[in-house]
């Protein structure tokens, strides 16, 4: 019979950690921790999930961000082109 193992959460998450950036296969990594390959293999697809979920989160304020300068960038923008062509009919006009 086996025994199952219950590992927690901390020991997990370093591990798959130490699994991506040790640079061993992760055949050996999961050897070295004591721990099933397929187990490593589990741990660390859940933190490559949780890992991307908390980056979308952290640029999304960055984007917003970003976002709202670029509109006031477009809105100034706007405004010299009109105060351009205003420009441009008045002395077009003087010229004449």
């Amino acid at each position: 019979m086996s025994k199952i193992n219950n590992y927690d959460q901390e020991f997990k998450q370093s591990s798959a950690k130490l699994a991506v950036s040790s640079g061993q296969t992760m055949v050996q990594t999961a050897k070295d921790l004591g721990v099933n390959v397929n187990t490593l293999h589990s741990w660390v697809a859940k933190y490559c999930r949780k890992a991307d979920a908390i980056d979308s989160q952290q640029s999304e304020p960055s984007q917003a961000e970003e976002i709202k300068q670029l509109k006031k960038q477009v809105a100034r923008l706007k405004q010299e082109r009109d105060i351009l062509k205003k420009a441009a009919a008045y002395f077009a006009n003087e010229a004449q």
